[in-house]
């Protein structure tokens, strides 16, 4: 029999929307328009369900409602900077995989692995965690009115709604296309709301929280490390800017319309988030935000009497839909490391029938699980937050690299060098004092980054390894195989797996 239709090699990696489902599926080459990229940048990436988890963290650690309002609006400001440094990036690398292709091309092997690395076993697991739980948190808020939902419940309740879209995305590329465009709307739907109901408490004059001489009543004084990790904290809704250069290729003359949907994207989230944080103030203390464990709940609850409902129904959509898409593009970057030989080859597998890469998913679904049962939500967020600063810092410097290495090289945008500078001094900035107020996350983040090291010798640079080991990775390639019914995309079907249990041969050698 032919082989099955398998993902293709020029695939966008590193976002979960419908349509990057689409074209996978159907390898179908779209000519994206500029207000088509925009709109798909604001709605299915940069716009997420951090919106609802973040707020609580950046008050806490700011100490006032003035202070909070302008780290929203200055994180719309860096993302804005990161986002142009990454446009040149795309245009100059019109590779797909993002970060990764740019430092394996610009530093070589070793780089482009750590970043692999801590993307597969921190970056997407402890983002799916954190929305998992917020997820849990938004559904079972109502059943507690009155009190925090039991530890144990969310967890579970985590866990469930995991291996259900685990399941799903292993079943079929469609159905994770359909719930990715039907959940959308729900974050839409909530931050619309929020912000409508907002400006009819500012008209009725209910603003007392947001008058200069209550905004700026600091009940602690925040240090530079607060303010730090308060920057963290926002980050984590911002993420998702550096979604625009995944669309680079398919960009209808990137070189004018890439700058234009930064330009119109960045301020327009950057509007929705600071104006969803005012409308939270009208309606709650700072106190009361603080000691609520769903903000949109309570919100709701506060102004929509007995339509309060459509506050948690909307946030469950809206973190629901996220956790589908970060699965979707978490297992994508797997796949994509694997086929560059950075990875074991069964993560660069396919099921015969569904076409999709099941041991890539399960892989991100099992380290879920683990980092859910490590800590809490706020926790979680600085981990993955830290090791996605370092990951863009890292990335920028290697714009200024390709800068001095290749001054002469193609750059349909070339943008002033004051622009990553000034991102990276803000970049050096973040990381040093979040490292010094949060010495034991952001240090285990470090450490595991640099596991990635001695495994990227054994495993990636060491070619001529002892037979014993390669029967050892030919018999767990084997194992997969026959458990999840896969072949390798490269080709060969795979009817019978216990009949093809040999290692298939990639068209590429690791990068080294």
């Amino acid at each position: 029999p032919h082989p099955p239709p398998t993902l293709s090699r020029k695939q966008p990696s590193g976002t979960g929307t419908g349509w990057k489902c689409l074209l996978l599926k159907n390898k179908v080459n779209f000519s994206f328009t500029f207000l088509t990229a925009n709109f798909l940048s604001l709605s299915g990436n940069i716009i997420g369900s951090g919106i609802f988890i973040s707020p609580k963290g950046v008050l806490e650690h700011t100490g006032s409602v003035g202070l909070a309002l302008i780290i929203w609006v200055l994180g719309g400001g860096v993302a804005a900077l990161g986002s142009l440094c990454y446009a040149e990036l795309g245009v100059t690398i019109p590779k797909s995989g993002g970060d990764y292709s740019y430092v394996t091309e610009i530093f070589g092997g070793l780089a482009g692995f750590l970043l692999l690395w801590s993307a597969v076993l921190i970056m997407y697991p402890t983002s799916l965690a954190v929305i998992s739980l917020t997820f849990s948190n938004y559904v079972l808020q109502p059943v507690f009115p009155n009190c925090i939902p039991p530890y144990n419940a969310t967890r579970i309740l985590s866990m469930v709604c995991l291996l259900l879209l685990t399941w799903v995305n292993s079943s079929s590329v469609r159905w994770a296309t359909r719930i990715q465009d039907i959940f959308t709307a729900g974050k839409l739907l909530a931050l619309a709301l929020i912000i409508t109901v907002g400006f009819i408490q500012i008209f009725k004059g209910n603003y007392e929280e947001l008058t200069p001489s209550k905004a700026f009543n600091f009940w602690m004084t925040p240090s530079v490390g607060h303010l730090a990790l308060a920057f963290l904290q926002g980050s984590f809704a911002f993420s998702g800017w550096n979604f625009l250069n995944y669309v680079t290729e398919e960009l209808v003359d990137p070189r004018r319309n890439l700058p234009r949907a930064i330009f119109i994207s960045i301020p327009l989230v950057t509007f929705v988030y600071t104006f969803t944080n005012i409308a939270y103030f009208t309606a709650m203390s700072p106190q009361e935000l603080l000691s609520s464990n769903a903000v949109a709940v309570t919100f709701g609850e506060k102004l929509l009497g007995y339509f309060s409902w459509v506050m948690p129904v909307s946030v469950a959509l809206s973190t629901f839909g996220g956790i589908n898409g970060y699965l979707f593009t978490s297992s994508r970057l797997c796949f994509s490391g694997a086929r560059e030989g950075h990875l074991p080859s069964l993560f660069a597998m396919i099921h015969v029938k569904y076409c999709t890469p099941i041991p890539a998913l399960l892989v991100c679904c099992l380290a879920t699980l683990i980092i859910m049962l490590v800590g809490d939500t706020y926790t979680l967020i600085n981990y993955v937050s830290f090791i996605n600063y370092l990951c863009y810092g890292v990335t920028i410097i290697g714009l200024i690299v390709l800068r001095w290495k290749k001054p002469k090289i193609f750059r349909p945008i070339k943008v002033n060098l004051l622009i990553p500078i000034t991102y990276l001094a803000f970049w050096a900035f973040l990381l040093v004092f979040s490292l010094y107020s949060e010495p034991v996350v952001c240090g285990v983040g470090l450490i595991i980054i640099l596991t990635g090291v001695p495994v990227f010798f054994l495993g990636v640079y060491w070619r001529n390894k002892p037979k014993c080991v390669n029967r050892l990775i030919e018999s767990v390639t084997c194992w997969g195989q026959k458990l999840c019914f896969v072949v390798y995309p490269q080709g060969g079907a795979a009817e019978e797996p216990a009949a093809h249990c040999h290692l298939p041969t990639s068209d590429k050698s690791p990068r080294k």
